[in-house]
């Protein structure tokens, strides 16, 4: 079961099986009241607390700074060489350590550098799969269709749309992202996902490396505020503006003219059907 997890084959089979349960949801296999039935014409806002991530990160680093200026550094230092010498040998309570390091206080990223130097650092797999999506969602109408257009849009161009779709910051949920990846793949995209906790400029660099025509942003963690009009950003120092940047996810309604103001071409919130959010993407890139 071990290897079967560091496969990442256990993830897989939740990704494929939450596809068909989306495609069923899309197709109208499956009633979900107030998602594809019986929706409200207007949905009420979300009544949201409003959190400066700037402000956060400002005074996160003022705490930092005071606590390094008044602790003892060469105490902090020895706990750290005594926990990096217990992780090569073995030797020692690993906890322990780390927890006198902590009393001492070296802060929770001088103790995961000195591990990370003897341990290195887990990479998940990225696994992709297609034909599970087109499998479940049977013959719809508004599939069928966003196929139609991708098939244009290739003729055109010579190459399929391609679509990468990015996790940034510290948002760790990327099943929706797998769920929707494999959508597009099944409409006819060629599609990249990006690993989780790309920074802007990171995500920026692989879709311009990878020639993309959509970045597609996907946010549940509330950070899309401050994400977007950065990686936004940081594709116009690449020369890049012409890549479309989509953004989906848990987007309160009152944040979309935000994302619009800030260069977001579309912006898809919960209870978007797959096809349809295709096929208004090739809209925009054929026209």
């Amino acid at each position: 079961m071990t290897k079967a997890i560091e496969a990442g084959i256990p993830k897989l089979r939740i990704e494929e099986a939450a596809a068909r349960k989306q495609a069923r949801i899309d197709s109208g296999q499956d009633i979900i009241v107030g998602v594809n039935q019986y929706r409200l014409e207007k949905e009420d806002p979300l009544h949201i607390l409003d959190v400066d991530n700037q402000m956060v990160r400002k005074q996160q680093v003022e705490g930092l700074e005071e606590i390094k200026s008044k602790r003892d550094t060469e105490k902090v230092n020895q706990s750290l060489e005594k926990l990096i010498l217990c992780a090569k040998t073995g030797q020692g309570n690993l906890l322990e350590i780390a927890v006198e390091a902590a009393r001492n206080r070296a802060t929770l990223g001088e103790i995961s550098d000195a591990l990370e130097s003897i341990f290195g650092r887990f990479k998940a797999q990225i696994k992709s799969f297609s034909g599970v999506y087109s499998a479940a969602i049977k013959n719809d109408e508004t599939f069928e269709k966003a196929k139609q257009l991708a098939n244009v849009f290739a003729k055109q161009e010579g190459r399929r749309p391609r679509i990468m779709i990015a996790k940034m910051g510290q948002d760790g949920h990327d099943r929706g992202a797998k769920v929707v990846a494999t959508g597009y793949a099944d409409v006819g995209f060629d599609v990249d996902i990006g690993p989780l906790f790309q920074t802007p400029a990171e995500a920026a660099k692989q879709a311009v490396e990878n020639d993309v025509h959509i970045l597609g942003v996907s946010s549940l963690a509330a950070g899309h505020i401050t994400l977007v009009p950065q990686v936004i950003e940081e594709l116009k120092k690449h020369g890049r503006e012409d890549i479309m940047v989509i953004v989906g996810g848990v987007i309160p309604a009152q944040d979309y003219q935000y994302l619009f103001d800030a260069g977001a071409v579309a912006v898809f919130g919960p209870g978007t059907k797959i096809s349809e959010a295709a096929i208004k993407i090739l809209d925009i890139l054929i026209d």
